[in-house]
């Protein structure tokens, strides 16, 4: 069996300001990020962990250098963990997309998961393109404890996956920045163990969720 721990970065400029920043698009982390991504660094330090992986955006790296620093860890940097790809709708607030794509906006709006953005990803292909990524990660760290530092909507699409929520159906769970997500796999199954722990948060201000 392999344990992850799946963390959301800590937030950000434009988790602070409702800007999309998906697969290209980045901010770096504000004064309450790096204060989360330490406290992170401290609780995931009483862990035994194995692997740290970590997507390539500048988001997720400043999160995990803490972490790896903690751990004495290197990071592996896989960019197949980045946040969905929003295309044209990067770097934009809600408001301004449905001013500036007022009909892809309407479809957003409907959790198709079959639509995407102009240049973008489905729901779907990014679902599917985070399943292969984790089990992959999973499997390579087989027996062992693998810290995952990504996204928001990674974490979304596999809380749905397990669960077996539908893509279409309005988020209901909870995805706090620098949160703990504990997940198992083994033959070939995935199961929740724990999910939103953010007590190492406490002495921090959390935004932007």
């Amino acid at each position: 069996m392999s344990e992850i721990l799946l963390v959301r970065h800590g937030e950000t400029e434009w988790n602070a300001e409702g800007r999309i920043q998906g697969y290209r698009a980045d901010s770096p982390l504000t004064g309450i990020g790096r204060a989360q991504a330490q406290a992170l660094a401290r609780r995931i330090a009483d862990e035994s962990v194995d692997v740290l992986y970590s997507s390539d955006s500048g988001r997720t790296r400043q999160t995990v250098a803490p972490i790896a620093e903690a751990t004495r860890l290197p990071v592996v940097l896989d960019a197949s963990l980045r946040e969905r790809n929003y295309g044209v709708f990067e770097g934009s607030t809600y408001a301004e997309v449905e001013r500036d794509f007022p009909q892809a906006f309407e479809r957003f709006g409907m959790h198709d998961p079959h639509f995407a953005a102009e240049g973008g990803e489905s729901a779907l292909q990014f679902r599917d393109r985070v399943i292969e990524a984790l089990e992959r990660l999973a499997r390579q760290a087989e027996g062992g404890r693998a810290v995952v530092v990504t996204h928001g909507g990674v974490l979304g699409a596999m809380y749905r996956h397990v669960m077996n929520i539908p893509l279409d159906t309005p988020r209901s769970f909870g995805i706090a920045n620098a949160s703990l997500n504990r997940l198992s796999f083994h033959a070939g199954a995935w199961r929740v163990i724990a999910w939103g722990e953010v007590a190492h948060l406490s002495e921090t201000r959390s935004e932007g969720l």
